[in-house]
Order: structure tokens, then C-alpha cells, then sequence
């Protein structure tokens, strides 16, 4: 892995920590999305980072 790739495969696995529902990937942003909990998990050196705390608040947007 580069720093800018995470495995599919893990991303398919993963669900939301709140919510426990699916996460959609944003590429661009290098973040997993929870559309229903309005929180986007940054990925950081393709390493998804599933904290709360360490979301960015995306209900607003």
C-alpha cells in the first residue's frame, strides 16, 4: 500500500461504529462516510481511523 490505498476488501467489512450501518468511500477525501450518524472517518496512511472523536461533522453539509 502507497499511504493513499486501503483495501477494498477492509473497506467492505467495516460499518459505522455508532450506527453499525454501511460507510460509503470517498476517495477524493480519503474518509469513510456515515450518512446516518453525519460523521466521515478520516483514512490516514490507508489506515481507516473508526473514532468518534476523529470523525469530521458532516451533518451540516
Amino acid at each position: 500500500m502507497d499511504g493513499r490505498t486501503t483495501d477494498p476488501k477492509l473497506l467492505e467489512l467495516l460499518v459505522c461504529p455508532v450506527t453499525k450501518m454501511r460507510l460509503s468511500y470517498d476517495a477524493e477525501r480519503q474518509e469513510l462516510v456515515s450518512k446516518a450518524a453525519g460523521l466521515a472517518y478520516p483514512i490516514r496512511d490507508g489506515i481507516p481511523i473508526m473514532l468518534p472523536e476523529e470523525a469530521r461533522d458532516i451533518s451540516r453539509e
